[in-house]
């Protein structure tokens, strides 16, 4: 039985529901038609660029390949290329479509490959059907690819097909229809026998279907511990007995002689039922005899054996997964397949084998109980995603699921032996993986490895300690060693809000500045405070009362040494937190004014602007200090400042205005105060970032021969337009604003910004905390 596990019979379901049949056809064919192109990797805008693109340079290459093949991976695209083969037999819900009508799914698949996991793909259709041939015309190509994706072959010509390739092929050869199934219904099963406390070994498992999923499942639960004799497997017949004959040898392999023929028999007692079949065929009068807490995987697509309500309704102790992403345990094939491929491709894996499979299980399966990242949760439309009944399974979406997956994939293949490149160094693989995919900014990663390493870690108040991101952030701060946490705010109130969304508190200190357990610290700090402003206008009273304030509360823990950093600012406005920072900690006493600077990260590096906060109109001077605590806190990161101090004026070609004028002697303050950094101006903000035609028009410039990192922008406006901007039309992730020029760390993150800004901010609170108690 050929199954239906994406649009069952009702193939306009999907299309109905989520969108037009003219908006699809408009995707695919508006601009360039299809999904996917080439695009060059390498420099072709010269003559010497194609002459080394193609003849006469490509010579070399192909010499050193012929005396080595395997440097075929080091001088091609082969390590990242996979083939998306299909002969059109049995694509989606469609059936046997051939292949040019399936074209459109294969380059679906090549799009998933790329989005997901960074892999080239070129989609192959086949026009053949005769197992020998197809077979015979994929190794015939193989050279080509480091891997083999099989898709959308029907059964059983599919198992042959796959398992020739495997044999017969020094690649991996996988086909998802198969496995992706297998692997990801595999994981939520280990999560949900977790939960349910099932041993995989005792447990009956129904089976309804028998096409290539279903028998790659079986297969696979075998392999994690389930016993054979405990699957019954049924097809549109009925129970797949011993004394059938129409069975082939996959089936054969699940024959059951138990006196049972029908579903309603099989699932008597069962612990757990998977469902690649079509839709309504479980009853809720069958789910009820199900045994205690049970399993049930409907996968069929759209409608699945059973409804998520109707299961829920007939058992209410059900752990259930279908294959819709609007219910809870989506068992979505992506999961799988891009990051199996990318971990099998970075090792020159010679097969996927089953140890990698169940590799894959596992750090699917693992996955699903750490912390989820707010953007994922948000990507759902819920506010918190944490494991239990509802949430056995990643999300496709979540951007960890490339750095835990390929990883343990690549480590199976290395000590199986099918891999022919060594790993060596498995953190620096992930953070790869993570830039790669534009998940994680080496520049961050390296200040969270500084924080984590410190032995000694930094108190860092959170003042807004009442809010859902804030605690989400705060406890992750804890939970992976960056700093200890102090939460200001009601216990009662933060304890219910950890509750609710499943935050653990632990090592996380509470403290509520307006509870008489805090009257003696409370009055303390009002004294300190109105001897530092009682000839300001403050009064004691009015200081003590300031103190019920987290704000001002958390600060004084700070000022007074009982916390080494501050964060707040997400529920509050920027200046009602700079303010009491101002009079309670105060600015160094060797700049002329406090700044503010954020992080721009790009893919062409890091960027740092100043100042974004805290100027309105910079006197010379001030851009010169602005200039001085950016570059000091460049340094931090390990960069070499290259500081542009920006204007609509080049070196002085525009002398008229007094925002120029302003820029130009801040320029000759800076080179005579402070010669040895390297800072150039007044610059137009393209030039500045353009270092050819930079140093050709100016080559008398400190900037020569640099890559400017550090943009001072004349005006607060100027610099605050300028990262917005940024952030809205660029690709790149905005880190700050980073206080700077006050006498101990306090930063004031962006209101509702995200769960990330809150311990990106952090965690630069932590080391600045660290590099000043040193």
């Amino acid at each position: 039985m050929q199954i239906n596990r994406r649009f069952g019979k009702n193939k306009n379901f999907l299309i109905m529901a989520l969108f037009t049949r003219e908006e699809a056809l408009e995707y695919h064919s508006k601009g360039r038609p299809g999904k996917i192109e080439v695009i060059p990797t390498k420099p072709h805008s010269t003559q010497k660029d194609l002459s080394l693109a193609y003849t006469p340079g490509v010579a070399e290459p192909c010499r050193e390949i012929e005396k080595d093949e395997h440097k075929v991976y080091e001088y091609t695209t082969k390590g990242n290329l996979v083939a998306v083969i299909s002969n059109g037999t049995a694509v989606l819900g469609l059936g046997n479509i051939g292949p040019l009508a399936g074209k459109p799914v294969m380059e679906g698949k090549g799009l998933l490959f790329k989005v997901f996991a960074d892999i080239d793909v070129f989609d192959i259709e086949v026009d053949e059907t005769d197992v020998d041939k197809f077979v015979q015309i994929v190794k015939a190509i193989s050279p080509t690819f480091g891997g083999i994706n099989l898709e959308d072959i029907k059964a059983p010509e599919c198992f042959e097909i796959e398992e020739r390739l495997i044999e017969e092929l020094d690649i991996p050869v996988f086909h998802d229809d198969q496995h992706g199934t297998a692997i990801i219904s595999s994981a939520g099963m280990l999560n949900a026998l977790e939960l349910t406390g099932k041993k995989i070994d005792q447990i009956k498992v129904v089976i309804n279907g028998a096409g290539a999923a279903a028998i790659a499942c079986a297969n696979l639960y075998v392999a994690l511990g389930v016993k054979k004799e405990n699957i019954i497997m049924l097809d549109s017949k009925g129970v797949i007995r011993k004394d059938r004959t129409d069975l082939n040898k996959y089936k054969r392999r699940f024959a059951t002689d138990l006196d049972i023929h029908t579903l309603d028999e099989a699932i008597e007692g069962a612990d757990m039922f998977l469902g690649l079949s079509v839709g309504g065929v479980l009853k809720k009068e069958m789910v009820k005899k199900m045994a205690p807490h049970p399993i049930i995987f409907a996968l069929a697509n759209p409608d699945p054996e059973i409804t998520y309500e109707d299961a829920i309704e007939a058992r209410p102790d059900a752990i259930i997964a279908t294959g819709r992403s609007d219910y809870p345990n989506q068992v979505n094939n992506v999961l799988g397949f891009p990051f199996i491929f990318r971990g099998a491709l970075d090792v020159h894996a010679r097969k996927i084998n089953t140890e990698m499979k169940i590799a894959a299980v596992k750090a699917l399966a693992d996955l699903a109980k750490e912390d989820v990242p707010e953007d994922v949760a948000r990507a759902y439309n819920v506010m918190n995603l944490s494991f239990g009944k509802n949430y056995i399974i990643p999300k496709p979406l979540d951007p960890r699921l490339i750095s835990r997956v390929a990883p343990a994939v690549a480590k199976a293949a290395i000590e199986t032996g099918v891999a022919r490149k060594i790993i060596e160094d498995w953190d620096e693989y992930k953070a790869i993986l993570e830039t790669r995919m534009g998940h994680e900014n080496k520049i961050i990663r390296a200040v969270r490895l500084k924080a984590q390493a410190n032995p000694h870690k930094p108190k860092l108040v959170f003042a807004e300690g009442e809010h859902f991101r804030v605690l989400k952030a705060a406890h992750e701060v804890q939970n992976v060693g960056i700093a200890k946490v102090i939460l200001l705010g009601n216990e009662n109130k933060i304890k219910q809000i950890a509750e609710n969304y499943s935050i653990s508190l632990e090592g996380i200190e509470i403290i509520n500045p307006t509870s008489s357990e805090e009257e003696s610290r409370r009055r303390k700090f009002a004294e300190i405070y109105w001897k530092k402003r009682q000839r300001k206008g403050l009064t004691l009273e009015e200081a003590y009362q300031r103190m019920k304030e987290p704000n001002h509360f958390g600060l004084m823990m700070v000022e007074q040494g009982e916390a080494d950093g501050f964060i707040s600012g997400y529920a509050t406005k920027y200046r009602e937190v700079l303010s009491p920072a101002l009079k309670i900690i105060g600015k160094r006493e060797d700049v002329v004014s406090i700044a503010g600077m954020y992080i721009v990260l790009t893919k062409k590096g890091p960027f740092f602007l100043a100042d974004t906060t805290a100027n309105p109109d910079p006197t010379p001077e001030t851009l010169v200090c602005n200039a001085k605590l950016t570059a000091e806190e460049v340094k931090k990161f390990g960069i070499e400042p290259v500081i542009a101090m920006l204007s609509y004026s080049n070196f002085g070609s525009v002398r008229n205005t007094e925002t120029a004028r302003k820029v130009q002697e801040a320029v000759k303050l800076l080179h005579k105060k402070y010669p040895d950094l390297i800072a150039d101006g007044d610059i137009q903000a393209n030039l500045a970032l353009d270092k050819e035609i930079r140093d050709e028009i100016f080559p008398f410039s400190k900037l020569k021969g640099k890559d400017v990192n550090t943009l001072i922008f004349p005006s607060l406006s100027a610099g605050n337009i300028a990262y917005k901007l940024l952030n809205k039309l660029g690709e790149a992730e905005i880190v700050g604003p980073i206080t700077l020029g006050l006498k101990k760390p306090v930063h004031i993150v962006q209101i509702n910004c995200t769960v990330r800004e809150l311990v990106n901010m952090a965690t630069i609170a932590a080391v600045d905390a660290t590099i000043r108690k040193s």
